[in-house]
């Protein structure tokens, strides 16, 4: 945001998850006291004050974010989807982030049409419930007032700087994986089959699989793709790895080669310490193929 924000300010009374979040996202930008009332005139019209999830106003130019006033066929949206937005992170949150519809649509349509959307009966949303969620909210909705230093205060600028880090990071990891990462495609007897590729760089990233999946699911290949490689980060070699456990490769076929040190009892994972790309083919090849068809 370009200009300053001195207080953020959301509704008293019960707390939800919406406006919960969004205040922990500008916390995490703007370390300002934080005051839960009703928005007057002068609040909503100094730009210096978020108001948040109240006030009957979206006008990020004011930094104004309530969602309320939209129309009951609006596509769910709710304080957080607003201020994601105007930060230009909701088409990252929105896709790395699987629980941000689900709360769009509990905050919007409410528990027992939310459950009808997600398939599943209104009780299985309770039962998903959190000792964590409902006391954080209880408290939340205690206060009127919360300065930094405050352990509530504290604990919403964590999870604010989490998420905001989680997108940054998780959208760096996949730019970084789209400029490596190979589609290869492999011949088997029961038709051909994809698997992704991510070759070892130096410096090798902490994690090198992570994002792997996020990357195949922006590519529309989830169907397609049986599994994939990435670089051992426990040693020189490569991971073999199922995706989404994709019973069409076995790496227990591979077991006994000489190049194989690790492979799961269940088959879905294997290291190997070779870096030859022929060879990590070969092996793939043997996972893909039953004994009868070699």
């Amino acid at each position: 945001m370009s200009k300053p924000i001195a207080t953020i300010l959301t509704h008293p009374g019960g707390a939800h998850k919406d406006e919960f979040l969004a205040c922990s996202v500008l916390l995490a930008l703007h370390p300002v006291p934080l005051v839960r009332r009703e928005p007057a005139p002068a609040d909503l019209a100094d730009v210096a004050t978020a108001v948040i999830d109240v006030g009957h106003q979206h006008d990020p130019a004011l930094h104004n974010f309530d969602h309320h006033q939209l129309s009951r066929d609006h596509p769910p949206t709710c304080a957080l989807s607003l201020v994601l937005r105007h930060l230009g992170r909701y088409d990252d949150a929105r896709q790395f982030c699987d629980w941000l519809e689900t709360a769009e649509w509990f905050d919007c349509r409410g528990p027992f049409t939310t459950a009808q959307w997600l398939g599943v009966p209104p009780l299985a949303l309770a039962k998903l419930n959190s000792p964590i969620d409902i006391t954080l909210l209880r408290r939340f909705a205690l206060v009127t007032r919360l300065d930094p230093g405050q352990p509530l205060w504290e604990i919403m600028r964590m999870i604010g700087e989490d998420l905001l880090e989680y997108l940054q990071v998780l959208r760096t990891r996949l730019d970084f994986i789209a400029h490596h990462a190979e589609i290869w495609t492999l011949a088997l007897s029961s038709g051909p089959a994809k698997v992704v590729f991510l070759p070892r760089t130096e410096p090798l990233p902490e994690d090198p699989s992570m994002g792997l999946d996020r990357f195949i699911e922006s590519l529309a290949l989830t169907d397609e793709i049986v599994g994939t490689v990435s670089p051992d980060r426990r040693g020189a070699g490569y991971g073999l790895a199922r995706y989404r456990d994709n019973p069409r490769l076995d790496f227990t076929r591979i077991a006994q080669e000489p190049s194989v040190h690790f492979t799961h009892a269940r088959g879905f994972v294997a290291k190997t310490s070779t870096t030859d790309r022929s060879l990590l083919g070969k092996l793939l090849h043997i996972a893909g193929e039953a004994a009868a068809d070699r």
